[in-house]
């Protein structure tokens, strides 16, 4: 079948002209005249991609780019731009356009943006697609890792999934809030319902409040539409506030109101309307603390603490690092077209020992610029030190304690561990993988050093030559 394309824009010689261009590559191509009529076609003929000119009746560019991404997140959408409007060209990318192209445009120019916004499409459907593959709380062990922390975090999910009680995510920053939120939605009742995800550390205090109740047309100076609220696009399913140690105490007397009463009024609104929605929060400070300080209600919070998920940062759980590298590593070589084979020894070995300071999120961001930049298959230390040594030093990034609330015996058992690990992997670079003569030169016996290394996660193939 072939790919549809949609074409916005109020000269007719343009549509024409994009029409035989595109046809000839083996598109289908429908046009509009308008911002209204390009919405209605988009909502009824659900195009590949979408070709929008800035200038047009009724509904301008920006105004009709912005609703197609609410309606289709994912949908390519290319802009058609004069020379003098490059910044709103820029503009456009911000809110969400894959690419513009100046007017007059030359046909090869139009023709290879087109099928290169396609082919970044196709891409991050596949990566979706992954990701769908192991999602879930059955697939928070291959999200998250398989050591005895996520483990807990799994049950714990189980434990409460089914039930309607509000949950607090805690941790800090990158360690996983929304996949364990996302997984409590799929493990509940609710799981063929709306997951509805509002960062209020993203949004301006002055429209938090419209973000999550709504208004009517006319509300406020500005409010020229009705705007349907997060807590009513989530009805009958889950809400998931991220960050909500930032929500301003004004909102905070809102927010509890509505999880008391389960009725909403939308700025604007006559009457209350009742919801249902099950309700999930995630917060990387320490909310009691902010009680104490008086910056956070103590009602709202332990309304919210129902059930509390702890997630421990990622230099708790060293044991996930080499797990969740070679995730990010495939998923990346997917996106950038770089099959990878896996990691040098020590390059694991750097990656394990690393205090992470930006948790999963960093981890992420080393391996992505690590593939990128990879001159072999298998990615070096060098490689990962490059990247692991920048991302150490970023300024205000805060840095682990050497003791991390441990005891003397944990630290001592971690550094003998490490200390086991380094030799094992220095004997089987030696005797190139071969497991019985590292073995012999450890004098220890094959089935011993073979637990040690599964324990360890070492594998001796990657030692072979």
């Amino acid at each position: 079948m072939n790919r549809r394309v949609l074409v916005i824009d109020d000269d007719p010689a343009i549509v024409r002209l994009l029409r035989t261009i595109l046809v000839r590559e083996g598109f289908e191509v429908s046009g509009a005249e308008d911002g209204e009529a390009g919405l209605a076609r988009a909502s009824l003929e659900k195009p590949d991609l979408v070709v929008l000119d800035f200038e047009l009746p009724k509904l301008d560019g920006i105004e009709v780019l912005t609703r197609l991404k609410v309606d289709a997140p994912d949908l390519p959408i290319v802009m058609l731009t004069g020379h003098d409007d490059i910044k709103l060209a820029v503009r456009a990318m911000q809110l969400g356009a894959c690419h513009y192209v100046t007017k007059p445009f030359d046909p090869d120019e139009i023709t290879v943006v087109v099928r290169r916004a396609l082919e970044m499409r196709a891409l991050t459907t596949e990566i979706l697609d992954l990701r769908r593959q192991v999602g879930g709380a059955a697939g928070l062990d291959v999200q998250m890792g398989g050591s005895l922390a996520v483990r807990r975090i799994i049950e714990q999910v189980k434990t409460v999934a089914a039930t309607n009680f509000s949950v607090l995510i805690q941790g800090e920053t990158g360690t996983g809030k929304e996949l364990v939120a996302a997984a409590l939605h799929k493990q509940s009742d609710r799981r063929s319902k709306p997951f509805v995800a509002l960062d209020c550390g993203a949004i301006p205090e002055a429209l938090l409040e419209s973000e999550l109740f709504g208004h009517e047309k006319g509300a406020f100076t500005g409010a020229d539409r009705r705007r349907t609220g997060h807590f009513h696009l989530a009805d009958s399913g889950t809400l998931f506030l991220d960050e909500i140690g930032n929500l301003p105490l004004g909102l905070q007397a809102k927010l509890l109101r509505v999880l008391e009463s389960r009725q909403l009024r939308a700025l604007g609104a006559g009457q209350p309307t009742a919801i249902d929605v099950r309700f999930i929060a995630a917060t990387n400070n320490d909310l009691q603390a902010r009680v104490t300080e008086g910056q956070f209600r103590s009602d709202l919070y332990f309304r919210l603490a129902q059930y509390t998920i702890a997630l421990p940062p990622l230099r708790e759980r060293p044991d996930d690092v080499p797990h969740l590298a070679e995730r990010f590593m495939h998923e990346i070589g997917v996106e950038l077209r770089r099959p990878m084979q896996g990691f040098a020894p020590e390059a694991l070995l750097l990656l394990r020992s690393h205090a992470w300071p930006g948790n999963v999120r960093q981890l992420r961001n080393v391996i992505r610029q690590a593939v990128l930049e990879s001159k072999d298959l298998v990615i070096d230390r060098a490689t990962i030190e490059r990247f692991v040594g920048a991302m150490a030093t970023v300024p205000g990034a805060p840095s682990a304690p050497v003791h991390s609330g441990r005891s003397l015996k944990e630290i001592a058992d971690e550094a003998a561990l490490e200390a086991e690990r380094r030799v094992i992997c220095e004997v089987l670079r030696e005797t190139q993988g071969n497991k019985s003569q590292a073995a012999r030169a450890l004098k220890t016996d094959f089935k011993t050093l073979h637990v040690k290394m599964k324990h360890l996660g070492i594998r001796a193939r990657d030692f072979e030559l």
